[in-house]
């Protein structure tokens, strides 16, 4: 008997309810504090959590604790923070309501998912055959794009702006998350 074939739709989105799982509970510990941050914060930070993964990956130590798994994760939430903060400005005084916060959230949560759909028809599912360190390394490389373009005050020539960086970003961190589960259950 073969094995049924994964569903990537279910598989996205189960580790997406996870990511928005933390999101939620985190919102619940620190509010929207990081609404204050600016773009290129944001874009700082998803670099801090992509080279730590890079260091593990290459040096085989976490002495932190904490897994690839949950940086993965807050790779995820990170680069929608990205998105959210590219689109609604940031503010000193955070007012959104938790459900305001959430509906953003699932906004470009949804738009990010279309667009792997989209995506992952034209290059038939080539991230399964990946390893995850390359989709480190592709991170890494859509963030220093990413700097580039906040360092232009956001004018590209030719390129995509930031926005479609921070959504690639999302979901190379989750088809690693979804590659990390697998590889558990193999």
């Amino acid at each position: 008997m073969t094995a049924a074939k994964p569903n990537t739709k279910e598989q996205y989105q189960k580790v997406l309810d996870q990511c928005r799982t933390i999101f939620l509970e985190k919102n619940s510990d620190y509010g929207a504090s990081w609404r204050l941050f600016r773009p290129s914060s944001l874009t700082d930070q998803l670099f801090i959590k992509a080279q730590r993964i890079r260091n593990i990956e290459q040096s085989g130590v976490n002495n932190v604790g904490d897994d690839v798994f949950g940086e993965f994760m807050g790779i995820v939430n990170y680069a929608i923070m990205g998105m959210i903060q590219m689109n609604e400005e940031a503010t000193f005084t955070p007012t959104e309501s938790t459900i305001e916060l959430m509906d953003l959230y699932d906004l470009w949560s949804k738009k990010t998912f279309d667009l792997m759909l989209l995506k992952n028809s034209d290059y038939s599912e080539v991230w399964r055959e990946m390893r995850i360190s390359s989709f480190t390394d592709m991170i890494l490389v859509k963030l220093a794009r990413i700097k580039q373009i906040e360092d232009n005050q956001g004018i590209t020539v030719s390129s995509e702006g930031a926005d479609a960086n921070y959504q690639d970003i999302m979901n190379y961190a989750i088809f690693a998350l979804i590659r990390l589960v697998e590889s558990k259950t193999d």
